[in-house]
């Protein structure tokens, strides 16, 4: 048919004409030597970073020393003792945990980008993470710490006016109001950040 060659020459026009190059993306523009220098300045909590690694490792070091010891002495401890000990080292792991907060995530908010993106080991909170976040992750963190440390208090608190006690009635007191103290600082940093967010 007459119209057969123009139709054939009409049925991809699109796929003939070549591609136009995309623009290359424009370079980000250098900083004026002020700006640069107060940017760069956020390098300087580098070894803060570093020197939390090294308490990492001295808590690891303590958690080994008092799991050793109650490995060796299971046999002479009593239940109460050794429930005081595994306080103990879920108390270090806390602490642990909480350094590894500060660490990875006050780095990635204050320092610079950890590129952890497509890591199978990157931790969730990280993805949506900033300086409020963070707040309150230590906030809850710290109050987990004080919890286990009032645990052990109140355990220990059967003692109470025997010879051997090691903890006092006032010292039981303070340290409710203290973990209250910490809870009610806690919500309110959650409650200021939640605030802050439904204003954005």
């Amino acid at each position: 048919m007459a119209g057969t060659p123009f139709l054939t020459m009409c049925k991809g026009p699109m796929a003939s004409l070549p591609e136009t190059p995309s623009a290359p993306p424009s370079s980000p523009e250098p900083l004026r030597p002020l700006p640069l220098l107060i940017f760069s300045s956020r390098w300087l909590q580098l070894p803060l970073y570093v020197g939390l690694i090294v308490a990492q490792c001295v808590y690891v070091f303590l958690f080994l020393k008092e799991l050793w010891h109650l490995v060796v002495h299971a046999a002479d401890f009593g239940e109460q003792q050794i429930m005081l000990v595994v306080l103990g080292l879920i108390d270090v792991v806390m602490i642990s945990n909480l350094l590894v907060m500060v660490i990875v995530g006050g780095y990635e908010t204050f320092v610079s980008r950890l590129r952890l993106e497509r890591h199978p080991d990157n931790p969730e909170w990280l993805s949506h993470v900033n300086s409020g976040v963070l707040k309150v992750k230590l906030a809850m963190a710290i109050i987990g710490i004080s919890s286990i440390h009032l645990l052990r208090t109140f355990i220990e608190a059967g003692a109470i006016g025997t010879p051997g006690a090691r903890v006092t009635e006032t010292g039981v007191m303070w340290q409710a109001i203290i973990h209250m103290a910490f809870i009610l600082s806690a919500v309110g940093i959650a409650w200021v950040d939640r605030m802050t967010q439904t204003r954005h």
